[in-house]
């Protein structure tokens, strides 16, 4: 369903594209709904930058297998967030082992994440004139980060509306979908050919691996990531979803 404002204005969001299997469903899913959509990134000092190419590569092939989209897709920014990467002792941002900390959370949790990535998704779309803002953020499936949680995001979108004296809204469309359901929704936006591109273009994996093509994509198949992206492929596969 196509998103109008109340006055028949043109409908803008600017989402956050990691080149990942859910933020490129949720690419689609944007592009389908808006009229018109920018793209932002971060880089804050990555264990790898395997995905910073894969989302070039996604945008690229996105506009060039999906004509209807192209001239919704408008700008990509990529915003520089070292420090983050600086101050994180995660798996995520160093070359160490990944393993379950004391507090439950696997050291893949990098705190403050995505709440830094919405205030400056946040204050990039102040300046676009963007208040409609897109994460691929999900409880259903995912390693219990607190930052995915929606009362967690409601809070912070509250707190970016008020300081920016701004009403700013907040999609996430994974947010109550398991991996499998993701893939169902990819398949739905896009039929095949949206599911062939997030096989072969995205990148999920911890470890940066893209040299094993396997099923669901490429990857190590052994971290975290791989192992979920692994298990929705094959339920998706095997419940017909």
């Amino acid at each position: 369903m196509m998103v109008k404002t109340k006055t028949g204005e043109m409908s803008k969001a600017l989402i956050m594209f990691s080149g990942g299997q859910d933020s490129a469903t949720c690419l689609a899913w944007a592009l389908n709904r808006f009229d018109y959509v920018e793209t932002l990134g971060f880089n804050y000092d990555q264990r790898h930058s395997i995905e910073m190419t894969c989302r070039q590569t996604v945008l690229e092939n996105m506009r060039a297998v999906f004509p209807r989209w192209a001239d919704k897709l408008g700008a990509d920014h990529l915003v520089d967030l070292s420090a983050l990467g600086a101050i994180s002792e995660t798996s995520l941002t160093r070359d160490v082992e990944i393993i379950l900390s004391e507090g439950g959370l696997p050291n893949t949790f990098v705190p403050g994440r995505n709440l830094i990535f919405l205030n400056f998704a946040a204050a990039l779309g102040y300046r676009r004139g963007l208040t409609t803002l897109i994460g691929g953020m999900c409880e259903a499936d995912f390693s219990g980060y607190p930052d995915c949680r929606i009362e967690t995001l409601n809070a912070q979108m509250n707190a970016i509306s008020l300081g920016m004296d701004r009403p700013f809204k907040l999609e996430t469309p994974l947010m109550h979908l398991s991996k499998a359901q993701a893939w169902a929704l990819a398949h739905e936006l896009g039929g095949q050919t949206l599911t062939d591109l997030i096989l072969e273009d995205t990148h999920s994996c911890y470890m940066g691996e893209r040299d094993t093509r396997h099923a669901w994509g490429y990857g190590c198949g052994s971290c975290p990531a791989c192992e979920l992206r692994a298990k929705g492929w094959h339920e998706y596969n095997s419940e017909g979803l």
